[in-house]
């Protein structure tokens, strides 16, 4: 019974550490959001042939918008799926929020964004090369209301919805680990972990194509406490587009084929560059 006390304080008072920095770090996205959020998704939506290029700029934003957004765009026939696969890998979705209440290096920080906006930018303007559909203007399409993002409730309420929300994923995944470490050891399951080469990267790359901010939390949370190497948290956050990938195929139910492809093409790359990241060494660059 002791153990047991021990581990949900100790999850408990990891996840509570979180709140400050997670609070501070959605009231100023949500005040970017409202501010020009609907300014950089029309933006996006005319960017035509440098399409790619705003997508991974915007996708680097952790905020749920512009991977429904553009789902619903693509879905519409406005951006292209290059434009759509550069967001998909350059979200970051929560692990902004998640690093930055665990402390972690801005150099580490920076360089994680840094190598999803270059491989979102290549995989992008790769994509439009072979695939040279153009968009046709239908009409925009922004689905981020419903699937619940809040963002009308003003800025103060929303930035404590997802605090919260982010907060009990949080403690669930601490809660989860801090059993297992007391149930198996610390050092044997990151030991275990760290000596799976590709099997690693293709099980997180798994967990980040979950449609769900969980995804991203669990990724960012496990490389953290050194459970992952550097190169699955990479393959993890390069699949987790968010609820992007829910738009995508609840307003394209007719294009399911090439959905999958979409689907397939992310987790190809998020394992390829996570397995190329650690056999390396590159890896090094993200130590925390």
């Amino acid at each position: 019974m002791a153990v047991v006390f021990d581990v949900v304080l100790d999850a408990l008072l990891d996840s509570l550490k979180l709140l400050p920095f997670l609070f501070l770090t959605y009231l100023f996205m949500e005040f970017l959001e409202h501010k020009a959020g609907d300014k950089t998704r029309a933006a996006m939506a005319k960017a035509g042939r440098v399409g790619p290029l705003f997508g991974a700029g915007l996708g680097l934003l952790p905020q749920c918008g512009f991977s429904a957004a553009a789902a619903g765009l693509y879905a519409g026939r406005v951006v292209t799926v290059g434009t759509l696969l550069a967001v998909f890998l350059a979200t970051s979705d929560e692990m902004l929020p998640v690093f930055i209440g665990e402390g972690v290096s801005p150099r580490v920080i920076l360089t994680v964004l840094g190598c999803k906006f270059v491989l979102a930018l290549a995989v992008g303007f790769a994509a439009d090369l072979i695939i040279r559909r153009r968009p046709d203007e239908q009409g925009m399409i922004d689905l981020c209301q419903q699937e619940h993002c809040h963002c009308e409730n003003g800025i103060l309420r929303s930035a404590l919805h997802h605090t919260l929300h982010i907060f009990l994923f949080v403690l669930l995944i601490n809660l989860a680990l801090a059993g297992t470490f007391a149930a198996v050891g610390e050092a044997r399951v990151a030991a275990m972990m760290n000596g799976l080469p590709v099997l690693g990267e293709c099980a997180a790359a798994l967990i980040g194509l979950v449609p769900n901010c969980a995804a991203s939390v669990a990724v960012a949370t496990l490389y953290v406490k050194g459970v992952i190497p550097a190169g699955a948290m990479l393959a993890g956050l390069l699949t987790g587009a968010g609820a992007g990938l829910l738009v995508l195929f609840r307003s394209d139910r007719r294009h399911w084929r090439s959905n999958l492809l979409i689907v397939a093409t992310l987790f190809a790359v998020g394992v390829l560059f996570g397995t190329l990241f650690d056999l390396t060494g590159l890896a090094d660059l993200l130590h925390i």
